[in-house]
This record gives C-alpha cells, sequence and structure tokens, in this order.
C-alpha cells in the first residue's frame, strides 16, 4: 500500500472547509500544522486552537502507482488538489508520495531511555532499561504529556532526586498537581514517598497516571483525581489530603491563580516546586506566592536548548 498527501496552506479562518472538502473525498486523516513559527500555549480540555496561518495535510491510499486503477486516482487527486486550493484560497498546495510504512515502529523509534540527575532514568515501556539497579519510571511516552523529553518535567525531577539525597523526600506525602502522565508523582513514590495525590483537569491524564503507576508498581499508594473529586476528598479529611511536598509542572497563569488555594493543601513547611515557567514570569509568578510561600529561582538549564526554562522552589511559610 503506498499513500498520497495532499498538502493546503491556508489561513485559520478556512480550515473548517479545508477539512470538510477532504472528507468529503475520503481522506483517511487529516493534520494540521503550524505555517510559521507562532506559539500556542497548552489549552484547557475541549479546546482546539488553530495557528493564524496552517498547513493541513489529507492522506489518501494508492495501492500500486503503476496500476491502471491508481493512476486515474492520482489523477483524480491532482484535480482534486486544484479544486481545493481555489475553494480555501491557498497560498500553497502540492502532493507528496508516501511509501507504506510501519507506522507504529516509527513512533517508537523516536523514543529513548533519558537519564536525569542522581542514577533515575525514564523508560519507554517497550524497552529494557540501560541500568538495572537505577530508579527506573517505566512510561506509556503516548498517553498524556510528561514523558520526560521535556525540559520542565526533568527540571522537577531532577529536583526530587536532590530531595531525596537530602533525606527530605522519604515517607513524605506528595501532591502532583496538574499530573499528566503521573511522570512526577511516580518518581517521587519510587524516591521514597510514601504516597501520592495526582490531579488534573483533563480525564485523559488521571487514565494515563492510573495506569502508569500500575505499571511502575505503585498504585497502592498514588490516587489520580480531576480538581472537583480531589477538592471533595480533602473537604472529607483535610488531615489525610494535607501533603509535605507540593509539585505543579503547568503554567505561569494557572499557577498564579492557584496559589492561595495551594497554600490550604499544605503542612506547616511543606516543600513546593513549581516549573513550566520562563524568566519573564519569574517575578509575577514569585510575587503571587509571596503571602504564602519563599520561593527562589533555584534552576535554569544554561547552554543548552532549553535555556529559558526556569523552576521556582521554596517552602510554605505558615
Amino acid at each position: 500500500m503506498a499513500w498520497q498527501e495532499l498538502h493546503f496552506q491556508c489561513d485559520k479562518d478556512n480550515a473548517e472547509l479545508a477539512e470538510s472538502l477532504l472528507l468529503e473525498n475520503d481522506a483517511l486523516s487529516i493534520t494540521f500544522v503550524d505555517a510559521g513559527d507562532q506559539p500556542l500555549f497548552e489549552p484547557m480540555p475541549g479546546q482546539s486552537p488553530l495557528w493564524d496561518e496552517i498547513i493541513i495535510t489529507g492522506l489518501f491510499p494508492v495501492t500500486h502507482l503503476d496500476d491502471a486503477n491508481d493512476t486515474n486516482e492520482i489523477k483524480r487527486l491532482d484535480e482534486l488538489s486544484l479544486h481545493i486550493a481555489s475553494q480555501i484560497n491557498a497560498t500553497r498546495a502540492w502532493i507528496t508520495p508516501l511509501a507504506d510504512t510501519d507506522w507504529e515502529r516509527v513512533w517508537m523509534s523516536h523514543y529513548h531511555p533519558i537519564e536525569c540527575a542522581n542514577h533515575l532514568w525514564i523508560v519507554p515501556k517497550w524497552l529494557e532499561p540501560p541500568v538495572s539497579d537505577a530508579v527506573n519510571i517505566i512510561m506509556d511516552p503516548g498517553l498524556a504529556f510528561g514523558t520526560g523529553y521535556h525540559a520542565t518535567t526533568r527540571l522537577c525531577l531532577d529536583w526530587l532526586t536532590e530531595q531525596n539525597l537530602n533525606g527530605n523526600l522519604a515517607g513524605k506525602t506528595v501532591i502532583d498537581y496538574g499530573c499528566g502522565s503521573g511522570i512526577l508523582g511516580i518518581g517521587a513514590l519510587l524516591l521514597g514517598a510514601k504516597q501520592v495525590f495526582a490531579v488534573d483537569i483533563d480525564p485523559q491524564a488521571v487514565l494515563a497516571t492510573k495506569q502508569n503507576a500500575e505499571r511502575n508498581g505503585v498504585a497502592d499508594r498514588l490516587q489520580a483525581f480531576l480538581p472537583d473529586d480531589f477538592q471533595q476528598a480533602f473537604e472529607k479529611d483535610p488531615n489525610v489530603t494535607l501533603c509535605d511536598m507540593m509539585i505543579a509542572n503547568i503554567l505561569a497563569k494557572p499557577l498564579m491563580t492557584l496559589a492561595p488555594y495551594f497554600a490550604t493543601l499544605c503542612k506547616p513547611n511543606a516543600q513546593i516546586v513549581l516549573s513550566g515557567l520562563i524568566a519573564e514570569q519569574l517575578d509575577d509568578v514569585r510575587d503571587a506566592y509571596a503571602p504564602y510561600f519563599d520561593l527562589t529561582d533555584d534552576f535554569a538549564f544554561a547552554k543548552t536548548e532549553d535555556a529559558h526554562w526556569h523552576r521556582l522552589s521554596g517552602v510554605f511559610r505558615d
């Protein structure tokens, strides 16, 4: 099986029409990518923001390129490309052939074990740990944010390993707020934490966290919640859910909004680490937490492509 991809560059106002035309003509899949370099912040569940200028691609099957029927199909796709381009005012339109491939293996080949600080590794679930006696977090990279490949995840994991070395993690109750795949909470448990409460606004993230906890043998010590469910559990018995350590790797605006709420979840002198921050956001986030926490900018990646990511850490001031 071979394939043909029809590509169109257009503005986002024409994206819906382009998608409809491709689906009406039996496209098997449709993808959208940024045509420029426009950043989009992480959307809320159910939101699908688009870039101002996009490239939309429709995938079509072509069984054998030398077959007469498929020659007619290729001609049809050429004509279809011209028609759609005119309908959506495309600035560019082109077609590319795509050879058949084992796509699952291609996807898997992009992931490899990652060595973090202090003998901690992140290992995709289909690979053997490179260092068997290391602390190995076994992850499914496809379920939710938190594969370990993003700098902000590694910043938090490195911080956790430092707390472990300093004796500040053993036996502690940890809240992982914005848990994604659950990688930070699972890492905390593997490093010696007593229990983790993981919270995320995305039901898929809650499911992924539970599955990854099972995969790492820590499901009996990790509970995952949507925010409202967690709030109900907290109100039912605050003494159980108060934490010794708060981890939140999300974005600056929600972090600032959550500052007073986080204060209600912390025991006296609880530790906190925040990430997902760039340098320009640090002062605003620190100001939002100042009534409750003493925070310092304790790390930024140096001399790498990740140098703009920072973390804040400190203690709850009861």
